[in-house]
């Protein structure tokens, strides 16, 4: 099976866990079997390799996830990388032309497209793993997932397939309706448009090249941010008379708010923090290491992390977006592909940071035109690169580096830091890489 997840997104509406940086997919708030936590990428990667071991999948997703899918995925998964946003037809032909071009994956071959962040049981990736497989049997040009209604939702789009079979042709495609419509909608059999379908690679490359004038994979990226910004169901999907729909109906939640990602939490509290007995319908997600005490409340989400706090009301919880875009701040924590970073204190002339890297990685050997940085290992053992002399660290020692010097540290264990940078012009983007012989 071929999978493309699509990862994209800032997901602001949960703040403060979700920055410009870290999406939502990447907050490790889901429970595994073992009491460990973690994300929702992380979840449907399992979940996907649990039905097909043999799955490949490949994420369509922005320069800025890169780092944050490596930490959590490892380096086994593909990655189609947008050089910027332009909605989901040029990510979806991007990917497809990747896994064609780059991947080697034959073009008679099947895909499927579903989001990332998905909160479904296994029962959804046996379903997926159908719906390739009718795609490749030819029957229709695209085969799309409908999802059963549990209710007359607003927020969705709505397929209305010709009969009420579990296989069916599409009759039409109605747009999000209001309640009374949508209670129409559903006694013609209409399912949800979950944005989950199946074509097969030549399909969708033919329809990208009707679209754009390109000769593969890397002519394809170099113009990518020339391309019209437009939607997959528009370019693709409501021109296409051969559809089939396939429906599911076991459990599936879109999580795009701090109420319907509660709905999913195992327990009240992840984190430090403790609810009375007199509260009902608290949840607390905490990432500081101070505890958050609740008392009287009655649903409502307090969530903390370096980003900031948040106490709201569930229902209001949902309107958080326009607030959130007021804030300017520093992003305040990032994971890496070699572990993560958090800011402890910002000053005019200084930034102190915390930083963790995983067992066997390490930074980009690189310099800084503008600031000196002082390097303060508090635990772990590893090695410094400075300038092209290697040096073994442990806990306690202290590293210098002037500006303009090439260095990097490479960590044997957990190896935990602290950075103190010091200039006058501190910037994420005064940083220059270069090759470690």
């Amino acid at each position: 099976m071929n999978i493309i997840l699509l990862s994209g997104g800032s997901g602001k509406r949960l703040w403060p866990l979700s920055n410009d940086i870290r999406s939502k997919q990447f907050i490790k708030m889901f429970k595994k079997p073992n009491g460990d936590y973690e994300s929702m990428v992380q979840r449907v990667y399992r979940q996907i390799l649990k039905v097909d071991k043999d799955a490949v999948v490949t994420v369509a997703t922005s320069k800025t996830q890169v780092s944050a899918i490596h930490n959590q995925l490892g380096d086994k998964v593909g990655i189609s990388v947008e050089p910027c946003r332009r909605d989901t037809f040029p990510a979806i032909a991007l990917a497809t032309s990747y896994l064609h071009d780059v991947q080697g994956v034959s073009e008679e071959e099947s895909v499927v497209v579903c989001p990332v962040d998905p909160y479904v049981q296994d029962d959804y990736f046996t379903c997926l793993k159908e719906l390739g497989m009718q795609a490749d049997k030819g029957e229709a040009n695209l085969v799309l997932m409908g999802i059963k209604p549990t209710y007359p939702s607003e927020k969705y789009g709505y397929i209305i397939p010709k009969d009420g079979n579990a296989l069916s042709y599409v009759s039409e495609f109605k747009e999000k309706p209001n309640v009374d419509t949508a209670k129409k909608y559903i006694k013609q059999n209409a399912l949800w448009n979950g944005g989950v379908f199946a074509y097969k690679i030549k399909y969708v490359l033919e329809k990208a090249h009707e679209l754009i004038d390109f000769s593969d994979y890397k002519d394809l990226y170099s113009k990518y941010e020339t391309l019209e910004k437009i939607s997959f169901d528009y370019a693709v999907v409501e021109k296409e008379k051969s559809i089939q729909v396939m429906q599911f109906s076991g459990e599936w939640k879109d999580i795009g708010t701090w109420n319907t990602l509660t709905e999913t939490m195992e327990e009240p509290i992840i984190g430090n923090g403790i609810i009375n007995d007199t509260c009902s319908g608290v949840n607390i997600l905490n990432e500081l290491d101070r505890p958050i005490l609740a008392m009287g409340l009655h649903d409502v989400i307090i969530s903390a992390s370096p980003e900031g706090i948040l106490v709201a009301d569930k229902e209001q919880s949902s309107y958080i977006k326009p607030y959130v875009d007021k804030f300017e701040q520093q992003i305040m924590f990032a994971e890496k592909s070699w572990g993560n970073y958090e800011v402890l204190d910002v000053e005019k002339e200084s930034l102190t940071i915390k930083v963790t890297l995983n067992p066997g990685h390490k930074m980009n050997y690189h310099s800084h035109a503008h600031r000196d940085e002082v390097w303060v290992v508090v635990e772990g053992k590893g090695k410094t690169v400075v300038e092209g002399v290697e040096q073994t660290v442990s806990c306690g020692d202290v590293i210098e580096i002037k500006q303009g010097r090439r260095h990097t540290i490479i960590a044997d264990t957990t190896l935990k830091l602290i950075e103190i940078q010091l200039g006058k012009e501190i910037s994420v983007h005064d940083k220059q890489k270069f090759k470690l012989d």
